[in-house]
């Protein structure tokens, strides 16, 4: 871990089963998805600022076949709208900056946030990866046979065998 990692957040993740010490960055083991969170001092003396970084695919990077540009455009328009709502999840007082980039078969979500309380900041930025998981299964276009990892996360959420997707977003 980088020295500029604030000693509350590596306190906080030798207290946490969820998070993977890495580098530069924390992997978040709680996902499918690549997901890791990143640390730093925040503009206060209090505060840690950190970047949330979820990479998911795109609709036509999960599915064998093809799938239609309307139907892949609808879907990522949704997803993005869903996403802004993430911090209703946190029951917490914040409010990231999100962004979505795409690169090929690849949506990039982050979330960049600052937080007062080092722990705490820790568990929102889980529980941002686990809305981005849960969301992104919740947008799963119905009549398509997906890839892992999102057929194993369709069967681990009870959709049968996870080759079909359940109900759109």
């Amino acid at each position: 871990m980088t020295e500029e990692t604030p000693q509350a957040v590596r306190d906080a993740v030798a207290e946490r089963d969820a998070f993977e010490e890495r580098e530069d960055d924390y992997a978040v083991a709680t996902t499918r998805f690549d997901a890791t969170v990143r640390a730093a001092p925040g503009a206060s003396d209090r505060a840690t600022a950190f970047t949330v970084t979820v990479e998911v695919p795109t609709l036509a990077g999960a599915v064998d076949g093809e799938v239609g540009e309307a139907v892949q455009e609808g879907w990522f328009d949704t997803f993005e709208r869903r996403l802004a709502e993430a911090p209703a999840a946190t029951r917490a007082s914040v409010d990231p900056e999100l962004t979505l980039a795409v690169a090929g078969e690849t949506v990039t979500v982050t979330y960049e946030f600052a937080f007062g309380n080092a722990a705490r900041g820790l568990d929102v930025a889980r529980t941002f990866v686990e809305y981005v998981e849960g969301t992104y299964v919740e947008g799963v276009v119905p009549g398509y046979d997906y890839r892992p990892p999102v057929s194993d996360l369709l069967s681990q959420a009870g959709q049968g065998d996870g080759e079909r997707g359940g109900t759109p977003l």
